[in-house]
């Protein structure tokens, strides 16, 4: 399925959907949400301890980061 649907075309073909099919429709799509929020700090994570490995960054405190972002 390649055809792209605007926004607007979206909601008047999701107000066709039933009830219980919308509710399924706002689960799946949050899941998936979810799930790319998920891959995104997993994705986070790696860069920043390939970053520490290659001491491109030092750990601090929270005091120190708190100090920083005051000033």
């Amino acid at each position: 399925m390649n055809a792209a649907v605007n926004f607007g075309e979206l909601l008047e073909a999701v107000e066709t959907l039933s009830p219980d099919e919308q509710e399924t429709l706002v689960d799946i799509v949050a899941r998936r949400l979810t799930d790319r929020t998920r891959q995104r700090i997993a994705a986070d994570i790696q860069e920043a301890r390939a970053e520490y490995s290659q001491g491109r960054c030092q750990p601090v405190s929270v005091e120190s980061l708190i100090a920083e972002f005051s000033s």
